[in-house]
Order: C-alpha cells, then structure tokens, then sequence
C-alpha cells in the first residue's frame, strides 16, 4: 500500500489519487444507503479523513483498502442512522435521454425502485447495493459487512424476493406466483 503510505505521510498526490479512485463508487453506494445527497457527501468526507486519522485501523495483511473504504461508509451510514432516525430521500439524480415522456417515465421508476431499496431491512439493503450497484463480489461483501458468504446470499435473495414483490404492481405482463 504504498499509496496509501505516502497518503498518511502528508503526500497531497497520492491522498488525491486515493480520493479519485475511490470516491465515486463509496460515493454511490452511500447515497443509495442514506437517500440524501448531502449526508453521502458527509458519509464519504468521514471516510477519507478517517484515512488521515493517526488512529486509522487500516491494516493490508487484514483486508484492501477497498474493503476497508467501504466498511468505513458503512459504519458511518449506521451512526448517521442511530443519531437520527429521520432519513427523508430524494430519488436518483434525473438524467437527460430520450423524450421527454420517455425521461419522466425512467425518472418515475427509478424513485419508485429507491424508495423500494430503502423500504428494505437495512440488512438485506446494504447487501443489494454492493451486490448489484456497486458489483461487489458476495465474498468482499461479507467482509466489509463482517459476515459470512452463505449470510450474503441468504441476504440478497431475501432483498430480491422482497423487491420483487414489492415492485410487482409495475410488471404488468408478469403473473405472482403464490
């Protein structure tokens, strides 16, 4: 981790290479967990000087940085959740494509989706997202979450069941199985 070395000696590049690596996608998955644009900002802020803290628990032989990274967001999305229960979402950020009845019909389902996902155990919706937003594999994310990979998979299909069912009133063309 010699970025990450050269990070907690003061090294402006490389904390700054370590930032655009990472930011993004810690960014992502902490909107997705939190709704809110401004505590995700926060959330992520908190991870990076975490990083920057001479009492930074990050140890390579243990896990990646990434994995790291991303058990701080989380661990920082629950305090934020345990301090205040309030969590008022907006829905994903509107993107310009195709017509416009077209946008408003995509902008109109993905809120519907978000607040599906944040309706979801908070169990069941951390593994969603890093399983399906962010592309973690199940055995990283039972390592940032701190369970094992049957937990993960236990957790996912639970999630996907749930959100099928809820979001069954918007397929039309497909029939509940009982």
């Amino acid at each position: 981790m010699d970025l990450f070395q050269a990070a907690r000696k003061g090294g402006e590049a490389a904390f700054l290479r370590l930032f655009d690596e990472h930011h993004l996608p810690l960014f992502r998955f902490a909107y997705r967990m939190t709704g809110s644009v401004a505590d995700a900002e926060d959330v992520v802020q908190e991870c990076f000087l975490e990083l920057l803290r001479p009492g930074c628990s990050f140890d390579p032989q243990r896990s990646g940085l990434r994995t790291y990274l991303y058990g701080v967001v989380r661990n920082q999305v629950l305090k934020r959740r345990r301090k205040n229960a309030a969590g008022d979402g907006s829905g994903p950020e509107w993107r310009a494509e195709g017509s416009p009845e077209s946008q408003v019909l995509r902008t109109e389902m993905e809120d519907v989706v978000s607040r599906a996902v944040m309706q979801l155990p908070d169990a069941q919706r951390e593994v969603l997202i890093l399983a399906h937003y962010e592309q973690m594999p199940l055995a990283e994310i039972g390592r940032v979450m701190g369970i094992e990979v049957g937990a993960v998979k236990s957790r996912l299909q639970r999630a996907r069941a749930q959100l099928k069912e809820m979001l069954a009133a918007y397929a039309p063309g497909e029939g509940r199985k009982s």
